[in-house]
């Protein structure tokens, strides 16, 4: 039991990895024994995660379960995990959606054994951002998360699956050019890439720097980050790989790149920009708050104007991540204040919430699509009838995207606005369009599913939902309800983890 609180990160990272390698050694043939493997394994880092989570003290600065190995010591970086109530968050939010999206996947019967692999390393690659405490560690993981992303949409994605997955990997990897040559800078000039170091030395350097004064040098490595996490967020105007991306991805990957990949980039923000460039974020500030609007008000108008129910969901993503930012956008004017604080709560809660309402939405998108073999809104209709199970998840999961009192996304959303509307007043006024017309496009999809007139082209023809797919959503579901209803259980986690970070 020491051995295993003593590397609870690293087992938590790797086991997905390991895993992966019995896997690749199972007979191809075995379709069932490779899906309960990868299932039975996913389960591992989840439970360790809870660990995690009981073993954690909320209360205690800094970070807790520290590792740290002589990773590169020549460039001055290390192998150094560490985990605190941000990123305890997502790697809670990262175990308990890579389960649920394996078992969604028990539907793939073509080269299962390597769908399940990338599966698999993708869990290491997103767990290997959240807990890296070094800054070359972080770009490693940042850049393995992308590969096994980028193959599951090119080789099981639909139709224009080459054109999304192309588009996914070249915006990304445009973001993280800059990040890169970002975060060599930063290391080479202050001697390391430890980010507890670096929070105190980054933000005091003074003087020139490359011939330029330093104010000059770290505006410029400032855009750098922003750009590759704005990219990932993703936020207006550099959100459009993610609607393809979305659309071609099978289902599980679209679960996986809305509930977790999207998280990343936000994330990006409040541990990094915000700590490293706390002037560069408050100067630029404004300017942030307005693609947050841009994001929520465009992304909820994008999405009443789509007739294709996965293409709706996925601009949905962009309306609700614009929350997070605009959270962000406010606590970088306004650190330390009691807006910023509530602000910044409720952006790492929409994160949170965001990951549940959103892989359970594409998730049931997934679920019809397997039935019909359409995603055309005008196909459905009055689906209500032959589907009632379905139809009553359907109803509780939009509900919750929704912002309904009473679920999840209710709370983080009200945080945010609240946190907000006293520091960007008029931003987050504009804001509450966008809030409108989530509604608009939420009821718009419910009605052209299941109520009206019965399509009499489904009838005799589509079963409800299975056991197998209730449960999948059910924890999601669950969650959604308690968050709802008493959300003080996480956010005092995270409260915590930004009165003591920030």
């Amino acid at each position: 039991m020491d051995f295993i609180l003593t590397h609870l990160l690293t087992l938590i990272l790797f086991v997905p990895t390991l895993a992966a390698a019995v896997v690749l050694f199972l007979p191809e043939g075995e379709i069932k024994l490779i899906r309960w493997v990868t299932f039975i394994a996913s389960l591992i880092p989840f439970g360790l995660t809870l660990v995690l989570w009981l073993r954690f003290n909320s209360g205690q600065p800094g970070f807790q379960f520290e590792e740290q190995l002589n990773w590169y010591p020549a460039i001055h970086s290390s192998f150094h995990l560490g985990v605190d109530g941000l990123s305890l968050t997502m790697v809670v939010l990262t175990t308990l959606l890579m389960p649920l999206s394996v078992l969604a996947s028990f539907g793939i019967v073509d080269r299962v054994k390597a769908y399940m692999i990338l599966f698999l390393l993708l869990e290491t690659g997103m767990l290997g951002v959240f807990l890296a405490l070094d800054l070359l560690l972080f770009f490693v993981f940042w850049e393995v998360g992308l590969i096994p992303m980028y193959f599951l949409i090119n080789q099981w994605g639909g139709a224009n699956r080459n054109y999304a997955s192309l588009k996914f990997i070249l915006y990304t990897m445009a973001g993280s050019l800059g990040l890169l040559l970002a975060i060599q800078l930063i290391g080479v000039v202050s001697g390391t890439f430890d980010l507890p170091l670096l929070f105190d030395r980054w933000t005091k350097l003074g003087g020139t720097l490359l011939g330029l004064p330093v104010s000059t040098v770290k505006a410029i490595a400032f855009w750098a980050f922003v750009i590759a996490f704005a990219i990932k967020v993703p936020v207006w105007p550099f959100h459009t790989w993610l609607p393809d991306a979305h659309t071609e991805a099978p289902t599980a990957g679209s679960m996986i790149l809305a509930g977790v990949l999207l998280k990343l980039g936000a994330y990006g923000f409040l541990r990094l920009v915000l700590p490293l460039y706390p002037v560069e974020a408050k100067y630029y500030a404004g300017a942030l708050a307005f693609l947050a609007v841009m994001a929520i008000v465009f992304g909820a108008l994008g999405a009443l104007g789509q007739n294709d129910f996965k293409r709706l969901v996925a601009y949905s993503s962009i309306n609700h991540m614009g929350f997070v930012v605009l959270g962000i956008a406010a606590a970088a004017w306004a650190i330390g204040s009691d807006n910023a604080t509530l602000a910044l709560n409720g952006a790492i809660l929409q994160m949170f919430n965001h990951g549940l309402s959103a892989a359970g939405m594409f998730f049931l998108v997934g679920v019809l699509y397997d039935r019909t073999h359409t995603r055309d809104l005008k196909a459905y209709g009055g689906l209500f009838t032959l589907v009632p199970v379905y139809g009553g998840i359907l109803i509780f999961t939009a509900m919750a995207s929704l912002g309904l009192p009473g679920l999840n996304g209710f709370i983080s959303e009200f945080l945010v606005v609240r946190g907000a509307w006293p520091i960007f007043t008029v931003a987050t006024a504009i804001a509450m369009i966008g809030v409108f017309f989530t509604g608009a496009y939420v009821l718009k999809a419910l009605k052209m599913v299941l109520h009206g007139p019965v399509n009499t082209r489904w009838v005799g023809h589509l079963t409800d939902i299975s056991t197998r797919e209730v449960v999948v959503i059910a924890p999601l579901m669950a969650l959604m309800l308690v968050i709802g209803v008493w959300p003080a259980w996480i956010l005092n986690v995270i409260n915590r983890a930004v009165s003591l970070l920030f």
